[in-house]
């Protein structure tokens, strides 16, 4: 009977890592995101992406209790201004490319998630949740702490 228990835990332990993806998953690290002003319709979410057997990045969705819609965007140098000299605007993108071994920064400036038509102003100390889907590890929740300021 205790060998039989064993064989058990040993398979669901086995089971959970494959899950998991073991050394070779999407890892993500160093996510945050920035407190909202009170009139603030909208946040930026920041985090670090390595995908050792490479991916791509295809969507990100949030509960509708923190926002009502969650995209990839963009920083970019705005459309007619010569680079480095112009006005930064946002764009949505569809996906992001993560070669593999090489981590890919979303942070001020470059990609990021944006949180759209908040429901409330996010506050320090809050913990909020993304799921981010990738093209072939599938969907991964991701813990995003509010802080006032970058860590």
């Amino acid at each position: 009977m205790r060998s039989s228990r064993l064989l058990v835990g040993l398979v669901v332990l086995a089971a959970g890592a494959a899950a998991c993806g073991g050394d070779d998953g999407v890892r993500v690290a160093g996510a945050w995101a920035r407190t909202s002003p009170a009139m603030a319709d909208a946040v930026a979410v920041y985090l670090q992406i390595t995908a050792p057997g490479g991916d791509r990045l295809i969507g990100v969705s949030v509960d509708p209790a923190v926002a009502a819609m969650a995209q990839i965007h963009e920083t970019v140098t705005a459309e007619g201004e010569a680079e480095g000299m112009g006005a930064m605007t946002m764009q949505e993108v569809r996906s992001i490319d993560l070669t593999a071994g090489e981590t890919v920064a979303l942070e001020p400036g470059g990609f990021h998630v944006m949180l759209m038509q908040l429901a409330v102003p996010l506050e320090a100390g809050q913990t909020l949740e993304i799921t981010l889907t990738f093209e072939e590890a599938g969907t991964m929740v991701v813990e995003v702490p509010v802080l006032d300021d970058a860590p």
